[in-house]
């Protein structure tokens, strides 16, 4: 592993999302104390202009002011599948606008609804992930798809996954490498994944899973045992990775927060 001190200790703040409703400067300010420097964001209203209640001008002053930041957002890019070519593209300026403003690295599709997880949508998706990776790219930011567990059912023999990954360009679309759901699914693995499709998972997101649920939970409170889970990072070309907890917490999202952030710094790390 190749340990780069640069590379901050990040958190997807939808972890944390009920406590950014209510106060983001003081939930930023709680998660520094934890040791977290930089952020994935989530939940940018277009319509508004809007994120966490807040302008992207005015969150960026609270990062600023913290001395944090914010190298991602999920952004809402299926609610627009059944819309107009011109409608995604508004939609993608309008992420890009914001993404600068935040000073982000990346714009990232996060999610499909269950009733567009088919393989007609699948095979739409190559072509729409690369017009939006170019208008992103020629904005001189990169763009990203994030993984869930859907997406490597089994269709008569094929995925969506591996058709989204053999048919986009590897330029334009980058991969946000979610351990969790991969593992989830069982088909595959981190490391098969990397070493299929060397440099572009240029992100990763770090959940443990829970022994018996399989839900969510705490890092080192689970059965995900990430030092024979992880793919090399140089291997992987990871420039960034965020520590997430989308639910089930033992306690509550912040004390969920404390926990990862106490056990990645002292077992995990290293790691990377």
């Amino acid at each position: 592993m190749f340990n780069d001190p640069q590379m901050k200790m990040g958190y997807q703040l939808f972890s944390v999302r009920e406590d950014m409703a209510k106060d983001p400067c003081g939930t930023l300010t709680a998660l520094k104390a934890m040791g977290y420097e930089d952020f994935e964001a989530y939940g940018f209203k277009p319509e508004e202009n809007k994120i966490y209640g807040l302008s992207p001008i005015d969150y960026r002053v609270i990062l600023d002011d913290l001395q944090l930041t914010n190298t991602s957002c999920h952004f809402g890019f299926s609610n627009y599948l059944g819309e107009s070519e011109a409608a995604m593209d508004r939609f993608t300026d309008q992420c890009i606008t914001c993404a600068k403003t935040l000073g982000m690295r990346y714009v990232t599709w996060p999610w499909m609804a269950p009733e567009q997880r088919t393989m007609a949508t699948f095979r739409r998706l190559p072509d729409l992930l690369n017009r939006i990776g170019e208008r992103v790219s020629a904005a001189g930011l990169g763009f990203a798809y994030h993984n869930n567990g859907f997406e490597f059912e089994d269709h008569d023999g094929e995925n969506g996954y591996d058709l989204m990954l053999n048919e986009t360009d590897p330029d334009l679309v980058k991969l946000q490498l979610d351990m969790y759901w991969v593992i989830h699914a069982g088909k595959t693995t981190p490391k098969e994944l990397v070493g299929r499709h060397p440099g572009r998972f240029v992100m990763w997101h770090l959940k443990d899973m829970h022994q018996v649920s399989r839900d969510y939970t705490e890092l080192g409170n689970g059965s995900i045992n990430y030092a024979d889970v992880l793919p090399n990072p140089v291997t992987s070309g990871l420039e960034r990775y965020y520590l997430e907890q989308g639910g089930n917490y033992t306690h509550n999202a912040m004390k969920s927060a404390e926990d990862s952030a106490s056990f990645f710094k002292a077992q995990l790390r290293k790691l990377l």
